[in-house]
């Protein structure tokens, strides 16, 4: 009998409450101002229930007569409102902490920053003294400030929030102003999106937008809701700030890094007769270029690398048939940019490995999540590209995570493919913020690699950042000597480069080249596909490391030479011997490319330059080698090998029959130094570039050519 009074005493409890609980609702305004204010946290105070207003200031709660509602934002004073018994609505406005007053003033003739309360100047009353007064006392000075500046209304009727369009700025002649509210009060995700000239501003550059000079700003639109979104997606969301300037192709400056390029020279064969490089199977260059071109973008010619824009493309070299890991192809021919020279073509193929047969992997992926991932085209695209490898990996291979911020840590232990699900909970888990502390994170990923080490098994740490390492060892230098002290372990290393306007291609460069890895740069799932879905094996299996080309040029038939990039590959001669120099990797199924532009005996050019005769070496042509052009020489190691391999071939005049894949790559190479403005290309014709590669397409299963073809189309309208 007492349990069914305790019971039916309880459900009336329950009914009492359920029967006060109620919806209340309302519109939270920025006090002074009206303006809706986003994102607004509201909580019932003391229990776990709460919204946050949306994008019109709007939120809906439950709650019951006597609890406190919260209302806080970052950058206004929080406030505290009692729900009485008939409360359904109730509104609230915030005011500005005195702390919050910094702005960014957009106008029509430029940007400056002015000390305001969103919307207008403080004049009458200063932050020192707003500091001193009470919470009533400054909503009475604001209330003071708006009436006395009445005249000055909103001039946009849909204007977005956290932005304020006045009809006066003070400036002579001037028309709106748009103001954002500063760091203190908006946060990034908050921001607007700005747009100048039609392209759109990376989020870590819109303080930039100030210094825009005042006299090339023609107008400015602001777009919000599905005005914005319906043109610029959900980077929109918080609306869309248009810039117009009078010329129409005004750049952001960005942070972008890259190793300066001097072009390779023509060498005389009498005096020079060797030329000796390191291989480069990274393809990142083209990618880079490839996303510039796209968003319309200047293209510093440091950025150009025409050798990893050549071998970005597949061409149809045979398998090796013996026992050296890869197969050597040459072909000789016309060069399509000067009817002086000739040029020549020097291909790889490497052993494809099924992904069967490939070693048990021990993978340590290390991610940066500093405060410069925080962009859709950084550790959001990071993570899904991440997926497709995880979706490669087998039982016997496992991975671990590494990531790094201002300090570096392991967010998952060394854990097998075939838990692919833990892994990919792991990457979702990830969330960007602070400094860069790329150095701490390399020492624990190699760390965790070597505990995990697995002999005869494929041992490698993978990268993926943007580049930008600020706390602890950052410099080139730094990294470079880290890096070579790293390799000596046996753990491979790939750099996987990411994003915009912040990217530091010759960092990452340094480091796959001093790694014994390869570097990609990856501006699409599209890009993420290739590298790590259908070149997982080249990506992440090297057959051969501290490959060496040495090419020495008959004499007989050849003046002079000019290796056709790989500037940053080069090596003195007597490396090509000494077992001690570092030099590319060759991964599974991957091509390599180089081309030679020569200048064949009796050929007069203005590019060869007149030398003094030599007292004490005899530079006379004494031997016949008959039909020889030139003889190629390759040395590599084996993956865990330590002493090098010789390989030698012969490339003869009467071979003068060239490929569709010659021609292409050669219309590859020619676009690349039309990009670079090379001074050694007499013919800069865009279209003939663009007729020779469409005419040279051949077999092209993925559609690579044909997008070649339109960037070049693209790139004409630049």
């Amino acid at each position: 009998m007492q349990q069914l009074h305790y019971f039916m005493m309880l459900f009336l409890i329950i009914g009492i409450s359920y029967a006060q609980e109620r919806t209340i609702s309302g519109t939270v305004t920025e006090d002074g101002t009206n303006t809706p204010l986003p994102y607004v946290s509201v909580i019932v105070k003391g229990t776990a229930t709460g919204t946050n207003t949306d994008f019109n200031g709007h939120y809906t709660i439950k709650a019951i007569a006597g609890d406190v509602l919260q209302f806080s934002f970052i950058g206004y004073e929080s406030e505290e409102i009692e729900v009485k018994k008939d409360s359904s609505v109730i509104n609230v406005m915030m005011g500005i902490e005195a702390a919050a007053l910094d702005e960014v003033v957009v106008t029509a003739y430029g940007a400056r920053k002015e000390k305001k309360s969103l919307g207008y100047a403080v004049s009458t009353v200063s932050s020192e003294s707003i500091s001193r007064m009470s919470r009533a006392e400054r909503r009475k000075a604001r209330r003071a400030r708006k009436k006395s500046n009445a005249s000055l209304t909103n001039a946009l009727s849909g204007r977005v929030a956290g932005v304020t369009v006045n009809s006066s700025t003070g400036y002579t002649n001037s028309n709106s102003s748009v103001q954002i509210r500063g760091a203190h009060s908006v946060s990034a995700s908050q921001q607007p999106l700005y747009v100048i000239d039609g392209v759109p501003v990376d989020t870590k550059d819109v303080s930039k937008v100030q210094h825009i000079n005042p006299a090339k700003i023609a107008d400015v639109q602001v777009l919000k809701d599905k005005k914005a979104t319906s043109i610029y997606g959900s980077r929109a969301a918080h609306g869309c700030i248009i810039i117009t300037t009078h010329k129409g192709n005004y750049k952001i400056d960005n942070n972008e890094s890259y190793e300066e390029i001097v072009e390779n020279n023509f060498e005389k064969v009498q005096t020079s007769p060797l030329s000796t490089f390191s291989i480069d199977v990274d393809k990142a260059s083209y990618s880079n270029v490839r996303r510039m071109i796209n968003n319309g973008q200047q293209i510093p010619a440091d950025a150009v690398k025409v050798e990893e824009m050549i071998n970005y493309f597949e061409y149809d070299y045979k398998q090796p048939q013996g026992d050296h890991p890869f197969a050597i192809h040459t072909e000789y021919g016309d060069t399509p940019w000067n009817k002086e020279t000739q040029l020549v073509k020097i291909g790889l193929k490497g052993r494809e490995i099924p992904q069967d047969a490939i070693p048990a992997s021990n993978l340590v992926f290390l991610l940066d999540v500093s405060g410069s991932m925080n962009q859709a085209n950084k550790l959001p695209l990071l993570k899904r590209a991440f997926k497709l490898l995880v979706n490669q990996l087998r039982e016997k291979d496992k991975v671990s995570i590494v990531v790094y911020a201002g300090a570096a840590g392991m967010v998952l232990k060394p854990t097998s493919g075939a838990y692919k699900n833990k892994i990919n909970q792991a990457l979702d888990n990830l969330s960007a913020g602070g400094s860069t502390a790329g150095g701490a994170g390399i020492e624990l990923a190699y760390k965790i690699a070597q505990e995990n080490f697995i002999k005869n098994g494929n041992n490698r740490v993978v990268l993926a950042t943007d580049g930008d390492f600020n706390v602890g060892m950052s410099s080139d230098k730094d990294m470079k000597t880290l890096i070579e002290e790293k390799r000596k372990s046996g753990v491979f290393l790939t750099c996987l480069g990411f994003g915009m306007h912040n990217y530091k291609d010759s960092k990452l460069e340094t480091l796959a080249d001093k790694g014994n890895g390869n570097h990609a740069y990856i501006d699409t799932m599209q890009e993420a596909q290739r590298v790590l879905g259908k070149e997982f094996g080249g990506t992440l299996y090297t057959i051969a490391k501290d490959v060496k080309i040495q090419v020495e040029f008959n004499p007989g038939k050849v003046q002079a030479y000019r290796l056709i990039g790989y500037e940053n590959r080069l090596l003195a001669d007597e490396d090509f011997v000494d077992d001690t120099k570092d030099a590319g990797e060759l991964g599974s199924g991957h091509t390599v490319t180089a081309l030679y532009e020569i200048i064949p005996v009796g050929v007069k050019s203005n590019y060869i330059k007149s030398t003094p005769d030599l007292k004490y070496t005899d530079t006379k042509i004494t031997k016949n080698y008959g039909d020889e052009l030139l003889t190629v020489k390759f040395r590599y190691k084996k993956p865990q090998g330590n002493k090098s391999i010789e390989m030698v071939h012969i490339l003869k005049t009467d071979k003068k029959q060239v490929s569709k894949d010659f021609n292409f790559a050669a219309s590859v190479a020619w676009f690349g130094m039309k990009i670079r403005k090379s001074r050694y290309i007499t013919n800069k014709n865009i279209n003939d570039i663009i007729t020779m590669a469409e005419e040279n397409r051949s077999l092209d299963r993925q559609g690579y050519r044909a997008e070649f073809i339109r960037l070049m189309n693209s790139y004409q309208t630049l």
